[in-house]
């Protein structure tokens, strides 16, 4: 099976590290405790902090694995993009033609997006739609709601 490529900037990938270095070296080792000690409360077939703990480390240790799948498939993105041509890395500005209104969206791989922070998939609807177009190139985005239209003044 050919495992998914995953698209990260540096920060990105310092992120992903920082967190599985943090699953295994510290949360591992709290729940574990947590573990011993509700043990050591007795009978764990009733003991629901027992079984709170288990769960909660089957999470960790499934982030842990997935993370380092992450980690082996990372494709790093260079920062250092062309002001020409929107790529994965691009920082975009983007104006709603129906709506008079700038975005700012940053693209970035699918592990990195957070739209509160702007950055959007190069997967998103308005990733793919923007992704290879250059300065002022009109979009049509196809959503739920219908169709947006975007133009795109800054690339950066």
């Amino acid at each position: 099976m050919v495992s998914k490529e995953v698209i990260l900037t540096q920060g990105g990938l310092e992120k992903l590290e920082k967190e599985l270095d943090y699953l295994k070296s510290t949360k591992r080792r709290e729940v574990a405790d947590r573990i011993k000690t509700a043990i050591s409360f007795g009978d764990i077939s009733e003991n629901s902090e027992y079984e709170d703990a288990k769960n909660e480390q089957a999470f960790i240790e499934g982030r842990i694995i997935t993370l380092e799948k992450m980690l082996r498939n990372v494709k790093l993105i260079n920062e250092e993009t062309d002001s020409e041509t929107v790529s994965v890395g691009s920082t975009v500005i983007l104006k709603d033609l129906e709506f008079d209104e700038d975005f700012e969206y940053t693209i970035v791989g699918s592990a990195e997006a957070n739209p509160a922070e702007n950055k959007i998939s190069n997967e998103s609807p308005v990733g793919k739609a923007i992704l290879g177009k250059k300065l002022n190139d009109v979009v049509e985005v196809s959503v739920p709601a219908g169709i947006l239209k975007y133009q795109i003044v800054k690339i950066s």
